[in-house]
């Protein structure tokens, strides 16, 4: 079975049944799936970085990291994406059978591409912030420069934001225990001297 030419509005079930033997990654956004574009080596380079650095700050802990290939579901039929990080702690529930989606994300991560940076900025950050009940974190990650922009769920519901720049700058995660360096985060990436600072 492969995916029509044309544009069509799939059901949540639709869509599971076309991507999971996909080749290529597609997001669902009310309907609409939408084909993934390939990641510059910066991109590729910050999502290794900041696995083993999760990783590394995880052990022992009752949280677990799931890469990029795994999905996560805001609600029933709204959005299916593909993080490039996130952390769940306690049991990860799924949306089926086919573990393959995850419901219940406590931090998700995502860096920033040219071609998609309004969208996460934007309609997929309010989807994360306002549809997973679970989420505690959502960071966004510049691979242009070193910045990363920081959400994190207050204990009336409401979000805070705050940004960080520089590759002396660190993020705190308290609803995990961990630190993000960003000097860690950004190790093997070369920035114009105006960018880095």
């Amino acid at each position: 079975m492969s995916w029509p030419h044309a544009h069509p509005i799939f059901t949540p079930e639709e869509y599971l049944t076309l991507e999971r033997p996909s080749e290529i990654r597609h997001e669902y956004l009310d309907g609409t799936v939408y084909a993934m574009a390939g990641e510059s080596p910066e991109h590729s380079l910050i999502c290794f970085n900041l696995g083993g650095i999760m990783h590394a700050q995880l052990k022992g802990k009752p949280c677990r990291g799931f890469s990029p290939n795994m999905k996560v579901r805001t609600d029933q039929s709204g959005l299916f994406a593909y993080p490039d990080l996130m952390i769940v702690c306690g049991e990860p529930l799924y949306h089926d059978e086919h573990r393959d989606v995850v419901i219940n994300p406590t931090v998700i991560f995502e860096v920033l591409s040219h071609s998609t940076a309004a969208y996460d900025r934007g309609e997929k950050s309010l989807r994360y912030r306002t549809n997973i009940d679970s989420l505690k974190n959502f960071v966004l990650i510049a691979q242009d420069k070193p910045h990363v922009e920081h959400y994190a769920r207050q204990l009336d519901g409401s979000w805070a934001q705050t940004e960080i720049d520089g590759l002396d700058g660190s993020l705190e995660l308290e609803s995990i225990d961990c630190q993000l360096s960003l000097s860690e985060l950004y190790s093997g990436i070369s920035f114009p001297e105006s960018a880095a600072s």
